[in-house]
């Protein structure tokens, strides 16, 4: 899982923004959005411009370098470093940071990069013992633009360890050309690491079916996809239990409604939110088959009724993933749904839950909502435990 994510520098980070899932507290209510002490089902809120998408930019960030998953370039590559960050390089480095847990074995990965495509360095700890570590500021050939990395995992004693190419993770170096022994323990917990990387899927609910990671092409119809999958059944039912009533027929290689035995195209007449639970249904379908296991997804409900919202977030819950929404839907602000260390604002460079915000003892029979429209949770600088 995901425990803790760090990131500065990267588009309108300026300072290190913290987004730490493991501040919980004893909550006795919706116990499951809790796993292992750590936030499984996060809701992320905050004004426009405040960086909602940007940290979901920035977590997704490791799937280019890190991964074989699909990593749309155009999607994040734009003002990649923070604007004011100055023109001497030193100055332009975005630094990330990643803490998993993995049978409560915690894993460490850092790196630094100068633009989405140019790492800088690299570090990796399990259990608090160093396993990777490059720096290809201090390069060893001048000439060939070599960098000695240090490599401790056992099985890679022989492993060429100059590394040239600044665009390949050490990670996905070691993926492609180690053969590591998974019965060690320190082995094992390296491949859950790549596996859920692996597993990362970033997507938007608008009219574009932008996302990253996993394998799918991102030319692929919804449309054509639910044909081809056979599922023209099975999303009609998706539909009429979140409350859109209808039959679907397939027609001329078309999805359609079928209104009184006229077929009409789905996306002619599919209101805007219609089409963003299409979008939903492409994604939340295939989640087992892709091997998803962190799921995020931006404006999650922008076009939902707020009935509708509450819906998909229960449907959400009880996929066995980790999953982080964003949203400007205060009405589904609730212990009912979920529990106030789920619920995260983010506000001048900081990413907080509900009750690291208030002096208040947030109980049960509060509304959150309430007491977030009256200003509530607006000291982002009250951060005690």
């Amino acid at each position: 899982m995901l425990k803790r994510f760090e990131v500065k520098n990267f588009k309108s980070f300026k300072d290190n923004l913290i987004f730490d899932l493991s501040k919980t507290k004893n909550y006795a209510f919706n116990e499951n959005c809790i796993k292992n002490g750590i936030c499984n089902n996060a809701i992320i809120y905050g004004m426009n411009g405040s960086g909602k998408s940007n940290l979901g930019l920035a977590i997704f960030d490791i799937i280019g370098h890190a991964s074989d998953s699909f990593s749309p370039y155009d999607l994040y590559s734009d003002n990649y470093v923070y604007a004011g960050a100055g023109l001497k390089l030193n100055d332009r480095v975005v630094e990330f940071k990643y803490v998993f847990e993995f049978e409560k074995v915690e894993v460490i990965y850092s790196y630094s990069k100068i633009s989405a495509d140019h790492l800088v360095s690299e570090n990796l700890t399990i259990d608090g013992a160093i396993f990777v570590d490059i720096d290809r500021s201090k390069t060893v050939n001048k000439n060939k633009r070599t960098t000695k990395a240090v490599i401790n995992f056992k099985g890679t004693e022989s492993l060429n360890k100059d590394i040239e190419n600044d665009s390949l993770s050490i990670l996905m170096y070691l993926k492609s050309n180690a053969n590591l022994d998974k019965r060690t323990k320190v082995n094992k917990i390296f491949y859950q690491m790549i596996n859920f990387i692996d597993g990362m899927l970033y997507f938007r609910s608008l009219s574009d079916n932008k996302f990253i990671g996993t394998h799918v092409s991102n030319q692929k119809s919804i449309v054509l996809d639910i044909i081809e999958r056979d599922k023209i059944e099975d999303f009609e039912s998706f539909l009429n239990k979140v409350g859109i009533k209808c039959k679907l027929i397939k027609h001329l290689n078309d999805i359609c409604f079928d209104i009184e035995g006229v077929p009409v195209s789905f996306f002619d007449i599919a209101s805007s939110g219609t089409k963003a639970l299409a979008l939903f249904y492409f994604w939340i379908s295939r989640i087992s088959e892709e091997k998803i296991n962190f799921l995020f997804i931006d404006e999650f409900d922008a076009f939902y009724h707020y009935e509708l919202s509450k819906e998909i977030v229960e449907m959400l819950k009880k996929q066995n993933i980790q999953i982080v929404l964003t949203t400007h839907n205060t009405s589904i602000m609730t212990n009912d749904l979920m529990r106030p260390d789920c619920y995260f604002v983010i506000h001048n460079q900081q990413i907080n839950s509900l009750p690291y915000l208030t002096e208040k003892e947030l109980r049960f029979a509060h509304n959150l909502e309430k007491l977030y429209r009256a200003s509530a949770f607006d000291s982002n600088d009250n951060d005690s435990e």
